[in-house]
């Protein structure tokens, strides 16, 4: 669902100056004599007011006009800001000398003068600018990353079909690989930290510079650097890339006992997932099953609305709560009738299940809609809100936490099943699944 966003917007208002006239004077004239200098003297005063309230009635008519002016000046010119915090009261005076200087020496004296762009130096000035507040999930995007990402959310790009993001310590990290795509063929998984792509350390990479340099045409390759739990020794994994066009639902059914369930894997929350999910659905309607597991496994997220649109074919109610800075919460609700409210349901999670994927699991887990089954999930809990910028840049900012329906955080804790059941290396090997089978025997 997307946030609300409001801009701020200063007022200069002018001073406004009330300019009374002056009080009015009775000026006695001097009474005759025929003292020549009493005459003179009474002749001076006379003058001497007469001349102080033209000049005060001068003085008071520029003084407007100069108001009339500071007012124009005021708003045919850029002001010059102090911003302060709203969390602390003292001015930051922010000297932008210093920007200049060395945005005018680097062209002058650095050594490759085609590799300098005044453009992509101000995108890397904006981005350094994002990422001292060392968050990496808040993080200016410039027009190509753009367009990568947008293109993720639609569900078709060139890559290697991995989902990455950042872990407690702020390494960059697989978050899960897609289902049928190389990343996943090649042996990459959940929670692999990625230590180099190609020669290149991702220890001080933004999540889209990241993005930038693993996808790339059908066809080329990338190395992988990964450093995993368990494992002595870096792994090294060259993954050619590929046309990634993976539906994010999918349904199968199954013969359990003597009834039939549903299995439907949801493999992220993207732009066609709502669609997706309900035409699974209404497969699911067709075939009157005995119940429903959903495969949120390496389900790295996405649209939060898809995920409330997901959660509320099962549950009524609140879905998420988010959390912002200043403590308060604001509840998001299922939007419509579930068709599935009363059917039996199984949950299957892992490492790689984050985000929205989580909020689904949350939401069935507090509501105590169904079992959990699986490993403990990623603990993705953050919401950003994206602000679209000219030229096709945008900036993702970190604006609150996730949190349950019952208030739980998920941010680094993630969701601890009901039932714990390991997926292990020989499992996988083997071809063997014992989460899903465990959930078939649940339900």
């Amino acid at each position: 669902m997307p946030s609300e966003k409001k801009i701020a917007q200063s007022e200069i208002n002018p001073q406004k100056s009330e300019v009374e006239s002056p009080p009015q004077r009775v000026v006695q004239e001097p009474q005759e004599t025929n003292n020549e200098q009493i005459e003179k003297k009474g002749s001076l005063i006379g003058f001497l007011v007469q001349f102080l309230l033209v000049a005060f009635v001068f003085f008071a008519i520029g003084f407007v006009v100069g108001q009339k002016k500071i007012e124009i000046d005021k708003r045919g010119k850029v002001p010059i800001v102090n911003v302060s915090s709203q969390t602390s009261p003292e001015i930051q005076n922010v000297d932008f000398s210093l920007f200049w200087e060395v945005f005018k020496i680097l062209p002058e004296k650095y050594i490759d003068k085609d590799a300098v762009s005044a453009q992509e130096m101000v995108y890397g000035a904006i981005a350094g600018m994002v990422r001292s507040l060392g968050d990496p999930y808040t993080a200016f995007v410039n027009p190509k990353q753009n367009e990568l990402i947008k293109s993720e959310l639609a569900g078709a790009y060139e890559g290697v079909g991995i989902q990455i993001g950042f872990n407690e310590d702020k390494r960059l990290a697989v978050i899960a690989p897609l289902s049928g795509t190389p990343a996943e063929r090649e042996g990459i998984f959940a929670k692999d930290i990625i230590a180099k792509i190609d020669k290149r350390d991702t220890f001080d990479l933004t999540l889209p510079e990241a993005v930038e340099l693993i996808r790339g045409p059908a066809g080329t390759k990338v190395k992988l650097t990964l450093i995993r739990e368990g494992e002595a020794e870096p792994i090294e994994k060259e993954v050619e890339r590929a046309n990634i066009d993976v539906k994010s639902v999918e349904v199968e059914f199954r013969n359990a006992g003597s009834g039939e369930i549903a299995i439907i894997k949801v493999s992220r929350f993207g732009e066609k997932t709502d669609s997706e999910w309900d035409m699974a659905v209404g497969e699911v309607e067709v075939r009157d099953v005995d119940g429903v597991i959903v495969d949120m496994r390496n389900n790295p997220g996405g649209l939060l609305s898809s995920a409330i649109h997901l959660g509320g074919e099962f549950v009524s109610g609140s879905i998420v709560k988010q959390r912002d800075a200043n403590g308060r919460e604001v509840e998001s609700s299922a939007e419509k009738q579930g068709r599935l409210l009363k059917m039996p349901l199984v949950v299957i999670v892992n490492g790689g299940s984050a985000s929205a994927a989580e909020i689904f699991a949350g939401a069935i887990q507090d509501k105590g809609r169904g079992k959990i089954i699986g490993e403990q999930t990623f603990g993705k809990g953050t919401v950003q809100d994206v602000v679209d910028l000219p030229g096709g840049s945008s900036l993702h900012v970190t604006i609150a936490q996730w949190l349950t329906p019952n208030g739980n955080s998920i941010q680094d804790a993630g969701i601890t099943p009901d039932i714990v059941i390991d997926l292990t290396t020989d499992d996988r090997e083997a071809k063997r699944d014992p989460q899903l089978d465990r959930a078939l025997e649940e339900i």
